[in-house]
């Protein structure tokens, strides 16, 4: 019974990203993000009860790509349609009208390509090679919350979006080496990045609520990037 346990966990991510893309398609923002946090929240336990039971297994870990394309592929760019298709003028051609908003789902397309590299790709066992998906998908969830006054009123809200989405999705399958939030110690030797990077997370969600919890995907990518710099001019050093 307890080899089902972690698969069972997964389901219910699956679950949470299926309800997830319906709010995003009634452009309830606020159920959307809440629903892809619940995905996000089972997403971690499935793992951690596979590795605790000692029964995770081929079936598990491909039952954990599909959930997490649905929560965390399909969900934000059904957030991203919404946002797109509300926000786009009707001066604009019936052509440009009609097919906007449907670009949003190459971001679904790239997150599902990152999860299968993320599969195959053996140097992503203690590190990311790209954007997580669920850093995607809570950047948009939240941004569409937080910025939501913003994103009703700006002559720009629909084609700021698609760029976002255009840049997001390159970064889900780039080759830019992005740390991960495992600690194998508490102490500061070795995890003084993490450390500070969950400091600044804090300020910005302390200050901005929401829109902050936006703001620390792009400050987990500049993080990353800088990282990287440090760490090969070090090497070449």
């Amino acid at each position: 019974m307890k080899r089902h346990i972690p698969n069972l966990i997964t389901l219910c991510n699956l679950v949470c990203g299926c309800v997830a893309v319906l709010r995003g398609f009634e452009a309830d923002y606020e159920g959307a993000l809440l629903w892809i946090c619940g995905g996000a929240l089972f997403d971690f336990f499935d793992g951690f009860a596979a590795r605790l039971l000692g029964v995770s297994s081929d079936i598990g870990k491909e039952l954990d790509s599909l959930a997490d394309d649905i929560t965390f592929g399909l969900a934000p760019a059904a957030v991203c349609f919404s946002l797109i298709a509300d926000a786009v003028k009707p001066e604009l051609p019936h052509a440009v009208l009609t097919v906007l908003p449907y670009l949003a789902f190459v971001m679904a397309a790239m997150s599902g390509l990152r999860l299968a590299k993320f599969n195959l790709d053996t140097r992503q066992a203690n590190t990311f090679i790209g954007l997580p998906t669920p850093a995607n998908a809570l950047f948009w969830s939240a941004l569409a919350v937080g910025a939501q006054e913003w994103l009703a009123t700006s002559p720009w809200a629909a084609w700021t979006v698609l760029a976002g989405v255009l840049v997001m999705s390159a970064l889900l399958v780039s080759e830019i080496p992005m740390f991960a939030l495992k600690f194998k110690h508490f102490g500061l030797k070795g995890n003084g990045l993490r450390y500070g990077f969950l400091v600044l997370s804090a300020a910005l969600l302390a200050g901005l609520g929401l829109t902050g919890l936006a703001l620390i995907v792009p400050l987990y990518v500049a993080v990353s990037v800088v990282a990287v710099f440090f760490t090969h001019k070090t090497t070449v050093a």
